[in-house]
């Protein structure tokens, strides 16, 4: 990880606190390339006429302009869904930073389409904790292989055991790995 570091330069991680934009296009990504997601996300940002999406005006958009905009029927109802939850008042935004992480990926999960994964991102991205190690994450588990010199893709378990020497700093060993495969610096 030294030599990785060394040749990468400076961690960067910048916080983005506009939590329901951020969790957007998380959704949005799931499951599709960069460049799918990004021309999709940007279509969805057109749709409100210059503004950031919020959850009411996401909540109340007619599914035709989404579908518009090329967003899946699944990924509509988890974009209605986020939207809900944060109009309703059942995701606090201000409240989310003083959670544990445990406690923010319980409450995100509640909302259809968040899983583990994006919830993770979530705390990576957003609040910035520095103790994720999302080892469902295919980037960290290449990541891992290229760094590690390994055959196969690391287990879980091998992921884990490998997060616990890099505890309590495993995001940035995240974001090391990723930039090891991909230099452009990914952000939500």
């Amino acid at each position: 990880m030294a030599r990785v570091i060394r040749e990468i330069g400076p961690f960067q991680l910048k916080k983005n606190r506009k939590y329901f934009q951020v969790l957007c296009k998380a959704i949005i990504s799931q499951q599709i390339s960069i460049k799918a997601a990004e021309s999709i996300t940007a279509r969805f940002w057109q749709l409100f006429d210059g503004h950031a999406p919020n959850p009411e005006s996401v909540w109340k958009l007619p599914e035709p302009a989404l579908r518009g905009a090329g967003l899946s029927r699944q990924k509509i109802a988890y974009l209605k869904d986020l939207g809900k939850h944060f109009a309703e008042k059942s995701i606090r935004p201000h409240r989310l930073p003083y959670l544990s992480n445990e406690e923010v990926i319980e409450q995100l999960t509640r909302v259809y389409g968040i899983g583990p994964w994006t919830a993770e991102m979530f705390l990576i991205f957003s609040l910035n904790r520095m103790d994720v190690l999302p080892v469902a994450d295919l980037g960290l588990q290449i990541a891992i292989q290229k760094m590690y010199g390994m055959k196969n893709r690391p287990t879980i378990k091998k992921i884990r055991s490998l997060g616990k020497k890099w505890h309590p700093y495993e995001t940035v060993a995240t974001w090391y790995g990723w930039r090891k495969i991909d230099e452009n610096i990914v952000a939500y």
